[in-house]
């Protein structure tokens, strides 16, 4: 399973991407616009540092406006996946970008239909909402597993699952478990996948036998 990061945060992008295990950047309109900053400048920063997939999102609704938008994105770097939402017109987008080569990511899925009709549509990613479905009180997990299965029993698909609205390193686990391609999380979750208390009270004692050893 490959990391992305979701973020727009340059400085908290930067420590990441030098672990070498960040392969692709997501991103989505509420980032942005608390950013502060122009979309296009922010987009230009990530993808100068992030060779990998950079995911922006359309803000257009409607079909028309949607592919427009679509477009003025790709051209802004070599590396930019269009966000679109799995609504009638965002599908019927993606089957549109699908055929000109512009590379989509089909997000807010929350069932494993929506993410079949993306599939078809030839979406290259499609984002269930892991965080969400679990607020809902169901399993953010068995949707992607759900999703995993009917991609696995169909050759031609070749979407892949990007597990999103991943809160915590359990998420994280889960994602990998239920078969998903790629997850995405904050920079905050993807440090907090190094940490464990048992690691740390072993480098203290280890640290602590080495330094008494050194005094005899």
């Amino acid at each position: 399973m490959k990391f992305f990061l979701d973020t727009v945060d340059i400085k908290a992008l930067a420590p990441s991407v030098e672990t070498g295990l960040i392969e692709g950047v997501t991103t989505n309109p509420s980032m942005m616009a608390q950013s502060r900053r122009p979309q296009r400048e922010v987009i230009l920063d990530i993808c100068s540092l992030v060779k990998g997939p950079v995911s922006v999102e359309v803000i257009a609704t409607d079909y028309t406006e949607i592919v427009r938008e679509a477009h003025d994105l790709a051209n802004l770097a070599s590396n930019v996946v269009v966000k679109v939402p799995v609504t009638f017109d965002g599908i019927k987008a993606c089957q549109k970008l699908h055929q000109e080569a512009i590379p989509v990511n089909a997000t807010l899925c929350f069932s494993p239909l929506q993410a079949l009709l993306a599939a078809r549509a030839g979406a290259t990613y499609v984002s269930p909402f892991m965080g969400r479905i679990d607020d809902c009180g169901q399993e953010g997990k068995e949707l992607i597993a759900s999703i995993r299965t009917l991609y696995d029993d169909d050759s031609s698909l070749e979407t892949q699952i990007l597990a999103a609205s991943v809160r915590h390193a359990k998420h994280v686990l889960e994602a990998a478990y239920a078969g998903a391609d790629i997850v995405t999380v904050t920079p905050q979750v993807f440090r907090s996948l190094y940490a464990h208390p048992l690691s740390d009270k072993g480098l203290e004692q280890f640290l602590k036998d080495w330094q008494a050893a050194q005094k005899t």
